[in-house]
């Protein structure tokens, strides 16, 4: 990030290199809000609108990647440096995000180079599910009912 920031002419302050500090310390697909808070948690002081800022430079740096699940407003986060090609599955009553990584898609993309005579550089797939587990723990506790 520092690269990119002296690049961008951008400065280098504390509270963006705090909030990229929290972004890898977790393991989630969380939403700006929730960075927020977890944050200030913490007792550091950052505002919102930098949280927002940070959260855009750290995704043109491709540090994070921003999501759109489904039609939920929020745009949730994770982080993106070092991690390898995956998928979600996301329920559409809890909006929990799971991760999974199958090898038949990257067949499935070797396939569409060849036919398309093309390089597929990288592919965002995401399935819409509804929790079949009664007791799902995601799930808010007036819909276990």
């Amino acid at each position: 990030m520092t690269q990119y920031l002296e690049i961008k002419g951008l400065r280098k302050t504390n509270e963006r290199f705090t909030i990229l500090e929290e972004i890898y310390n977790r393991d989630d697909h969380f939403e700006a809000e929730e960075l927020f808070f977890s944050i200030k948690s913490k007792n550091f002081h950052v505002s919102r609108a930098t949280i927002y800022n940070t959260l855009d430079i750290l995704v043109e740096c491709q540090l994070i990647k921003k999501h759109q699940f489904g039609n939920k407003i929020s745009s949730r986060y994770e982080k993106a440096y070092g991690r390898r090609q995956h998928d979600h599955l996301v329920c559409i009553e809890c909006q929990l995000v799971t991760e999974f990584c199958d090898p038949r898609i990257q067949v499935i993309q070797n396939l569409i180079n060849d036919t398309f005579q093309c390089e597929v550089l990288y592919h965002s797939l995401t399935f819409y599910s509804k929790c079949l587990k009664e007791n799902c723990i995601h799930r808010k506790n007036e819909e276990k009912k």
